[in-house]
């Protein structure tokens, strides 16, 4: 493999939580030695002056469901690879809410199969905690994670039998697998297309309590300490859910939690007039609420930023807000829109790649998400300040379901690296 050099680079490295000038040496797909600032340009190999912009470990996306099988038309392995790759998203760790949902060996198989053959970047499959995603019958755990599974997760459909989920939270824990689950309580929020308050109310919208995501969340960590699982919360997009998050970590349990980068950079306002790409689930809350999920983030009670990517085709949007379909695509808007995090004065560098790289990697137990010398060499190239506006036409998946839609924003992926080569590059 050719030898990489990257000079003259901002290294964003979130491991020692500082921005350096300075350069990196790739050798078969690793990094191999970090370089001073003024480090002689070398002959040997590719050498890629950076031009000052900045070099930080490959995103890890937590949660982006790709629709193979079932649904191919809306996503499949090789656009969303392509998308993720331009969003500077080294590795996708995929959902298993396809239809069939992916609970056997077999079809995990299938998609991790089919994932290496198309997809430029790393692709990490979770598998169904319950067949079928029905909350009835756990999943073969063990065979599962013999086939490659990193997690196990019924994605947005809540295990409401206490007792299926503590035995398949213990089983989990006797093969030290990490359970993720989605911190809603199914009966409150059914339904619900908004956050309840005044706005809902005006609009006529079904409306769900922010205490949905509390109560629920309260529910999982009795269990967690029941049964001394590894869990992970998908999604903590509200105020109210945070204190008992707190203690949760402060009593020594296994909890990690994410959240959107969505419900970051938008709120209950964005909806405005029936704007079904804003349709999320959980729905998009209020001020308040982004902003005490930031600082979440900020001090690390949050762990993760992640895309949530959840394509939905043309016909399941363009219809009255109640019944069009949730979710957004998020890949390529992923790095931009986190840099209004960090215009915004909100979220500096090292913190954002903490918790977009850094720490999924950890929690799944990757070598990648960080710099130090032999590491993969799965890195993105970007420049923070580059303005642009939004074109959802331009997207490289195949559903372009965003809301950020013709807004205004700021930050651009220069080239991604997987294993040291080049999987995309601005022209």
């Amino acid at each position: 493999m050719t030898k990489l050099t990257f000079l003259n680079a901002r290294i964003v490295d979130p491991e020692t939580d500082e921005i350096k000038v300075g350069g990196l040496v790739v050798e078969d797909g690793r990094i191999t030695k970090h370089l001073p600032k003024d480090a002689p340009r070398l002959t040997s190999g590719r050498v890629i002056d950076c031009h000052l912009k900045y070099l930080a470990p490959g995103i890890v996306d937590l949660g982006v469901k790709v629709c193979e099988p079932g649904d191919r038309h809306k996503e499949s392995y090789r656009s969303a690879g392509l998308a993720a790759a331009a969003g500077g998203i080294t590795t996708m760790v995929t959902r298993p809410d396809t239809e069939p949902a992916i609970d056997s060996p077999e079809t995990l198989e299938f998609v991790t199969r089919r994932a290496n053959e198309v997809a430029p970047v790393n692709v990490l499959p979770m598998a169904a905690l319950t067949k079928g995603r029905e909350g009835r019958e756990m999943t073969e755990i063990g065979f599962l994670m013999d086939a490659g599974a990193v997690a196990f997760t019924d994605c947005d459909r809540v295990v409401t039998d206490t007792k299926v989920f503590s035995r398949a939270l213990t089983y989990a824990r006797s093969l030290d697998a990490l359970v993720i689950a989605h911190p809603q309580d199914p009966g409150l929020s059914r339904g619900a297309a908004a956050t309840s308050g005044k706005f809902a109310s005006l609009r006529g919208l079904p409306a769900v309590s922010p205490m949905a995501e509390r109560m629920a969340l309260d529910r999982d960590i009795a269990l967690i300490e029941m049964t001394g699982a590894r869990y992970h919360a998908d999604q903590i997009t509200c105020a109210r859910a945070l204190p008992a998050l707190e203690r949760a970590k402060a009593n020594g349990l296994d909890i990690t939690a994410g959240t959107s980068i969505h419900h970051l950079t938008l709120n209950a306002l964005d909806v405005a007039d029936y704007r079904t790409f804003f349709k999320l689930k959980p729905p998009l809350r209020d001020e308040q609420d982004r902003l005490a999920v930031a600082e979440a983030v900020k001090n690390g009670l949050i762990d993760v930023i992640s895309s949530m990517h959840t394509p939905q085709d043309e016909e399941s949007k363009r219809l009255p807000f109640e019944e069009a379909a949730s979710g957004a695509v998020a890949l390529e808007t992923l790095l931009p829109a986190a840099m209004r995090l960090y215009h915004a004065g909100l979220i500096d560098l090292p913190t954002l790649w903490r918790a977009m790289s850094l720490n999924p990697a950890k929690r799944l137990g990757l070598e990648s998400g960080r710099l130090r010398v032999g590491s993969p060499a799965d890195l993105v190239l970007f420049d923070p300040d580059v303005p642009f506006l939004m074109d959802r036409a331009t997207l490289r998946s195949k559903s372009r379901n965003t809301p950020f839609d013709g807004a205004r924003m700021q930050g651009k992926v220069l080239a991604t690296y997987v294993a040291g080569t080049c999987v995309y590059e601005t022209s």
